[in-house]
């Protein structure tokens, strides 16, 4: 290979991380968006959706994979190495547990649509959207304060999850329902609650790529 084409293939391809990055965070919101019609939905209905949510998550595994063979391929990256890679891991975190929730609603025989779980599903659509459109402002630090305001919406949704959380949990706990139905109701709960912390958790890569790169 000649020199110039060598420092070519060498030199940074923002272009290619950045597109990356936003057909996961794209992929992420549809399938945040697609969760929530399975929370809604009848359990004959959730069958459905629940293979088409599977897909949108295999596809989420089909981006973060070219992410890595990205970050293997690239000497030099637009941002921390490290960084990206913690994106796309916690971006495939996110969507992991959405999918597997979609997939204990269907296993369990979970018929309800209790209001609890649609709130739980608008959260995590709201929160999405956030990062689909932080993640977007990331490769431009002019836009730093709307960044630092997307963070802080996030932190104020996760907040509210927690909440609903606590106030679910203790529902359960204190009800008169069978032990069986309570457990199955608490591993959809818990899911859900660990997907919203993984938002939160994406929040602090963002920011701790906004002040390296300020």
């Amino acid at each position: 290979m000649k020199l110039d084409a060598l420092i070519r293939r060498l030199m940074p391809r923002e272009e290619r991380f950045h597109e990356l990055l936003a057909a996961d965070t794209t992929n992420l919101r549809r399938g945040a968006a697609l969760f929530a019609d399975v929370a809604a939905a009848s359990l004959d209905e959730r069958r459905i959706k629940v293979v088409e949510l599977k897909g949108i998550e295999r596809e989420g595994d089909q981006i973060t994979r070219r992410i890595f063979e990205a970050l293997n391929s690239t000497f030099i990256t637009p941002l921390d190495r490290e960084d990206i890679r913690s994106l796309a891991k916690d971006l495939d975190d996110i969507l992991d547990y959405l999918e597997m929730v979609g997939q204990y609603l269907v296993l369990f025989e979970l018929r309800e649509a209790p209001e609890a779980l649609t709130q739980f599903a608008a959260i995590l659509v709201d929160m999405t959207a956030e990062i689909e459109r932080i993640t977007g402002m990331v490769w431009d630090l002019s836009h730093e304060k709307a960044i630092q305001e997307g963070i802080v919406r996030i932190s104020d949704l996760e907040n509210q999850a927690d909440r609903l959380y606590n106030t679910l949990i203790a529902k359960l706990y204190n009800g008169a329902g069978d032990a069986v139905t309570l457990l199955k109701w608490k591993e959809v709960y818990d899911g859900l609650e660990n997907a919203c912390d993984k938002c939160k958790d994406y929040t602090h890569v963002v920011g701790n790529v906004v002040i390296k790169n300020a």
